[in-house]
């Protein structure tokens, strides 16, 4: 019979191993040793079992035959087709926000901007990022709308499993000016405009992705 791990141990454990995916401190193709990582973190093996089985749901971890799990990894092309159906949900999930867009809102996002642009003038681009990430996880939260927040989620998860070996040129800076766009045709009430600002913002960073692999813009 197999005894369940406790659920808070497994969610520790899977949250301990997203973060270093993401850090980098487990890069693509690294196997995931279940004795290893349960010795690692002063844990069973059940929780990291399932904890691996919750990665390779999320498309962090794939199974190999004769390896086990290893971490994934998102190739340029790859990470250029996700940009293309981000665009459509980020477009769509600004435009439902916008009927959500009180000044409280409104307020959160011009803080985000302020600390985006502090991040970029200071070069700390761990924080631009983090400041990236709130900006749209608020308009998605804002458009009250489960199933656009639950795709976000997941083409935000690849873009961040992306990203740690693939950069924007110029990207950062980019986004504060779209982004600012984006606010302004919140502010305004303006339904459409949002929502062309969010996808004009996904698309000129996926120029930019289509340019650095060589491809058409």
């Amino acid at each position: 019979m197999t005894v369940a791990s406790d659920p808070r141990v497994t969610d520790r454990v899977h949250q301990e191993l997203r973060d270093r995916i993401f850090a980098g401190d487990l890069p693509a193709g690294a196997r995931l040793s279940v004795p290893a990582l349960a010795e690692r973190l002063g844990v069973s093996r059940s929780p990291v079992r399932e904890a691996i089985v919750r990665l390779v749901h999320e498309r962090l971890a794939r199974e190999e035959p004769r390896r086990g799990a290893v971490v994934a990894d998102v190739s340029l092309k790859s990470l250029i087709a996700i940009y293309e159906v981000r665009e459509v949900l980020e477009g769509l999930a600004t435009r439902l926000a916008v009927e959500n867009a009180g000044r409280r809102l409104l307020r959160t996002l011009e803080e985000v901007l302020g600390e985006h642009e502090r991040a970029v003038s200071a070069v700390d681009l761990t924080a631009a990022s983090e400041a990236d990430m709130t900006f749209h996880r608020l308009i998605r939260e804002a458009a009250d709308n489960a199933e656009v927040v639950r795709m976000l989620d997941d083409v935000q998860t690849q873009v961040r499993l992306a990203m740690r070996t693939t950069q924007v040129t110029g990207g950062p800076k980019l986004a504060i000016a779209d982004h600012r766009a984006i606010v302004r045709a919140m502010e305004a009430g303006d339904p459409a405009a949002a929502e062309g600002a969010a996808r004009a913002h996904i698309a000129r960073l996926r120029a930019v992705l289509a340019g650095q692999a060589g491809g058409p813009r």
